[in-house]
C-alpha cells in the first residue's frame, strides 16, 4: 500500500532538512562555533557580486569557483530558512563540481564557458538528473529524473554549478506560492512574513532576491516570471514564445530572473539559438545586438481596463515615465482597449478541458485555495453559471466578471480551434491598435493592479494577473525592471479609488480595495518592492533587454539589485 500524501511530505521535507544540515557542517556554520557573522561579512564581497562579476573575478584568479559557490549555499540557506523557497538541495554535488571547475581552470587556465562558476538556481519543473521534479504533487515524489533537461545542460556546458531548485505553486496556476509538499514561500521583504512571493517562479525570486542564488531560471505561462520578480524586487524578461499555429494555445516559455538588466543580457547572450529539440520552446535565433535610436517613443497605461492599478502601481508607472523624458524619451498614454478581450482568451483557452488534466496531477493532495476563481466558472453546471453571469451582469453591473466566468466553461473541439483562430486574430489587432498606431517602441505597464498581496488574497483574486496574461496572449517579449517601493505616505487610497467610477470589474476592485481585511494596505505593504513591464513587439527580446537598460539607468541608484538585501541586514 502506498504512503499517506502527509507520510510523503514528512519524508521529503526531511530529506531535504538533511541535506541543508550536511552542507552546514561542511560549511562551518554552526552558530554554535561563534563564526557565523565572521563567514557572513567575508561572503558579502561575492553576494554583492552580479553574474558577470563573478566570471570575471575567477578568470584574473582573484577568486575561486569554490569560494563563490560555498558563499551562495551559505546564503541560501539563509534565505530558505527565512522564506521557505528551496525545494530540491544540490549543496553537496554544487561543491564537487565548483572544486572540479577550479582543478581544470588551474591546469588548461581557460574557462569552461560564459557561465564559469556562478551559481544558479532551477525552478522546480526543470529536470536534474539524481533529483525530482515534482512541482509540490507528493504522487510525483521520490522519482528523481535520469537525465538534465536541455536547458539544465546548457547551462552546465557554460560552466554554472546548479545549486537548489525552488518552490512553486500547486499546479503553477497560481502565484500564491505553496504547495502540500513543500509549504509556502513567503516574500523576503514582508514585514513578519504575511505576503507572498508570487508564482510560479515564487521560490527563485524570494532565493535571488536575497542573493542566495546569482541567477535563476523560471518560466512564463501567463505572469510566472514577472509576478514573482515584480513582488520581490528582482528583474526578468519573458521572451516571446513565437508562432504556433494550432500547435499550443498559450506557449510556456523559459526564462532568466537575476539581479541586474547585465545578467538578464549574460544569459540570453549564452542560451539563444543554442541547440537543442524543439520542445524546450527556447529562443531559436542566436542573440543579436539591439540599436536603438537616441530618442524611443514609449507608450504607457496606469490601468489594464480589468483592474484599476493601485496608488502604488500608478506611481511606479508614472516615476518611470518622468525618468524617461527626463532623459529626452517620448512618452504617450494609451489605453490598452482590447486587454480585457486577452484576459477572456485567456480563461477560455486554459480552461477548454475543465482543468481535468491539470488537476489529476493532484492525486491525493488537497487543493490550495489560490485555484478556487481560477478553476470555478468549469465547475459549475450550465444553468448555474447562466444565473451567475445574469445576476453579475445585471445586478451587480459586472459585465468584465460575468464575461470571464462564461468564458470558464469546457469547450468541444471546433470551440476550441475557433478560440486559437481569436487569439491570432487579436494580435494582429494589437499589433494595429498599438504598436503601428502609436509608431512605439515599447510599452511601459504595471506588472499588475498591486504589489505582493497578502497570503491567501489569490483565492478571490488571482484575476490580478491580467496585466501579465496580455502579453502572453498577444505574445510579446517583456522584462520587469524594479522601480520604487511602498510607502503609506504616497500611496494611500484616495477618491479616485474609493468612489471614482470605476471602469475595471466591480467585484475584483471591491475586493482589492473597500473588502473587510481589504489586501491592498500600504501599511502592511511598507517596503514592498514594486516594478513595471518593459514590453516590446513580437521577436524584439534584445530590443526589449536594452530598453531595460535605459529604463534602469534612467530611474538611477535606488534600493534593489545584488547591493539591496545586503545593505538591509548589515
Amino acid at each position: 500500500m502506498p504512503p499517506s500524501w502527509k507520510t510523503v511530505v514528512q519524508q521529503k521535507q526531511a530529506s531535504r532538512a538533511a541535506a541543508i544540515a550536511k552542507a552546514r557542517k561542511l560549511l562551518e556554520m554552526d552558530s554554535d562555533t561563534g563564526n557565523a557573522s565572521d563567514l557572513e561579512r567575508a561572503d558579502s564581497v561575492y553576494l554583492r557580486a552580479t553574474a558577470s562579476e563573478i566570471v570575471a573575478h575567477i578568470e584574473s584568479k582573484e577568486w575561486t569557483s569554490l569560494a563563490v559557490v560555498s558563499a551562495y549555499i551559505r546564503q541560501a540557506i539563509r534565505a530558505h530558512e527565512k522564506t521557505n523557497c528551496l525545494t530540491e538541495i544540490l549543496f553537496e554535488q554544487a561543491l564537487k563540481e565548483a572544486a572540479e571547475l577550479d582543478a581544470d581552470f588551474a591546469s588548461t587556465n581557460r574557462l569552461r564557458g560564459a557561465l564559469h562558476g556562478v551559481p544558479v538556481s532551477f525552478k522546480d519543473q526543470y529536470e536534474i538528473s539524481g533529483y525530482d521534479a515534482s512541482i509540490g504533487f507528493t504522487q510525483w515524489a521520490n522519482n528523481p529524473a535520469t537525465t538534465d533537461a536541455h536547458l539544465v545542460s546548457q547551462f552546465r556546458k557554460e560552466g554554472s554549478v546548479i545549486i537548489a531548485k525552488t518552490n512553486v505553486p500547486q499546479t503553477m496556476l497560481a502565484f500564491e506560492c505553496t504547495n502540500p509538499l513543500f509549504g509556502r514561500t513567503t516574500n523576503p521583504w514582508s514585514t513578519n512574513a504575511t505576503h507572498t512571493s508570487g508564482g510560479s517562479s515564487g521560490g527563485e525570486a524570494a532565493l535571488l532576491a536575497q542573493n542566495g542564488s546569482a541567477l535563476g531560471v523560471g518560466s512564463d505561462t501567463g505572469g510566472s516570471l514577472r509576478i514573482p520578480a515584480g513582488y520581490c524586487g528582482i528583474y526578468s524578461l519573458k521572451p516571446g514564445a513565437g508562432p504556433t499555429p494550432g500547435f499550443e494555445a498559450i506557449p510556456t516559455v523559459f526564462g532568466p530572473m537575476a539581479r541586474s538588466v547585465e545578467d538578464v543580457e549574460l544569459v540570453c547572450r549564452t542560451i539563444f539559438g543554442a541547440p537543442g529539440p524543439a520542445y524546450e520552446l527556447l529562443p531559436t535565433l542566436p542573440y543579436h545586438e539591439a540599436k536603438l535610436p537616441s530618442r524611443l517613443r514609449f507608450g504607457y497605461y496606469t490601468s489594464d481596463l480589468f483592474i484599476k492599478a493601485s496608488p502604488a502601481c500608478k506611481r511606479a508607472v508614472l516615476e518611470t515615465v518622468e525618468a524617461l523624458r527626463k532623459q529626452g524619451h517620448e512618452c504617450i498614454e494609451f489605453e490598452p482597449t482590447l486587454a480585457r478581450e486577452a484576459m477572456y482568451l485567456f480563461a477560455a483557452l486554459t480552461s477548454a478541458d475543465g482543468y481535468k488534466t491539470l488537476l489529476s496531477h493532484l492525486g491525493p493532495d488537497p487543493k490550495d485555495s489560490s485555484l478556487f476563481i481560477a478553476t470555478l466558472g468549469s465547475k459549475l453546471p450550465g444553468f448555474v453559471r447562466a444565473i451567475a453571469y445574469w445576476v453579475a451582469k445585471t445586478l451587480i453591473s459586472d459585465e468584465i466578471f460575468a464575461t470571464c466566468l462564461d468564458a470558464s466553461k469546457i469547450k468541444n473541439t471546433n470551440e476550441f480551434y475557433k478560440l486559437v483562430s481569436k487569439r491570432d486574430e487579436l494580435r494582429k489587432l494589437w499589433y494595429e491598435d498599438v504598436w503601428a498606431k502609436y509608431s512605439l517602441d515599447g510599452i511601459i505597464a504595471p506588472v499588475q493592479a498591486s504589489p505582493a498581496v497578502p497570503h491567501g488574497a489569490t483565492t478571490n483574486l488571482s484575476p490580478l494577473a491580467a496585466g501579465t496574461i496580455l502579453y502572453n496572449v498577444i505574445d510579446s517579449p517583456v522584462g520587469v525592471v524594479p522601480v520604487t517601493r511602498v510607502d503609506p505616505a504616497q500611496d494611500q487610497l484616495t477618491d479616485e479609488w474609493m468612489d471614482g467610477p470605476g471602469r475595471g470589474s466591480r467585484i475584483f476592485e471591491n475586493e482589492l480595495y473597500k473588502s473587510k481585511n481589504a489586501p491592498y494596505n500600504p501599511e502592511q505593504m511598507k517596503g514592498l518592492p514594486v516594478a513595471v513591464q518593459i514590453v516590446g513587439k513580437s521577436y524584439e527580446d534584445e530590443k526589449v533587454i536594452a530598453m531595460m537598460k535605459i529604463v534602469d539607468d534612467a530611474l538611477g541608484p535606488r534600493s534593489f539589485g545584488p547591493d539591496a538585501w545586503m545593505q538591509k541586514n548589515y
